[in-house]
């Protein structure tokens, strides 16, 4: 082949790898347009001030899922016949700890839908919110909660003034109770009451120890607005 038929068809191989090249970046800009904006967030990493939405999944004195905004993990730990509660996610300002005793969320019931709310305390939502910082969209993180045991001993009198029956409770069972940002009110019915739940550690003759903290929560991050 002469010289100049050998750079007529170099050229026309040029040409044609520019073409594919050419159809292939239209491709990808048409499948990244029709994304919009939310692909960026994809890189975008958690800073302090930004508004990040979470799911979150706790976990009682036992190991076992008490309270969750997961669907998945509800549906699977209702499949097992296991008793877990169904919340929202959770909007939080990265870096910035809560300065009240509780932030209430709302939690899904057969009786009321999504009209009760539940108390997650300060230290919970405080060891979540500074372990945002540095994560991206759809990272993952398990995290122990450093002295998270409220253990109570409840007696067999104030279980029955409970309406609570001592020979119905075993190891494992979960107490539901009241809980309040300002429990000097509580007696006076002013105070607005949220939900928590306390598994039972131990039984005596005395009466039953429920522990209504929680050592273990599991996080992900849904979307980020960064604090620009």
């Amino acid at each position: 082949m002469s010289d100049k038929k050998q750079k007529e068809a170099m050229i026309k191989k040029v040409k044609q790898v520019l073409v594919v090249g050419a159809c292939v970046l239209f491709v990808v800009l048409m499948i990244v347009s029709g994304m919009g904006s939310h692909w960026l967030t994809m890189f975008t990493v958690v800073k302090p001030g930004d508004r990040v939405v979470i799911d979150y999944t706790f976990y009682d004195a036992t190991g076992a899922p008490i309270l969750t905004s997961n669907q998945q993990i509800y549906s699977q730990t209702i499949t097992k016949s296991k008793f877990i509660i169904y919340a929202k996610q959770l909007p939080i300002t990265a870096g910035l700890n809560l300065t009240k005793s509780i932030y209430p969320v709302s939690f899904y019931s057969n009786d009321s839908g999504w009209t009760q709310q539940f108390a997650i305390l300060s230290k919970e939502y405080d060891v979540m919110d500074q372990a945002l910082i540095g994560m991206k969209t759809g990272d993952q993180k398990h995290i122990l909660i450093p002295d998270s045991s409220i253990a109570q001993l409840w007696s067999a009198e104030s279980l029955q003034n409970s309406s609570v029956k001592m020979s119905d409770l075993q190891i494992g069972y979960l107490l539901p109770m009241g809980v309040s940002d300002n429990p000097k009110e509580i007696v006076t019915n002013s105070s607005i009451i949220y939900t928590r739940l306390g598994v039972v550690t131990s039984k005596t003759d005395k009466g039953v120890v429920v522990d209504s903290g929680y050592p273990a929560v599991d996080i992900s991050i849904v979307s980020i607005n960064a604090n620009s």
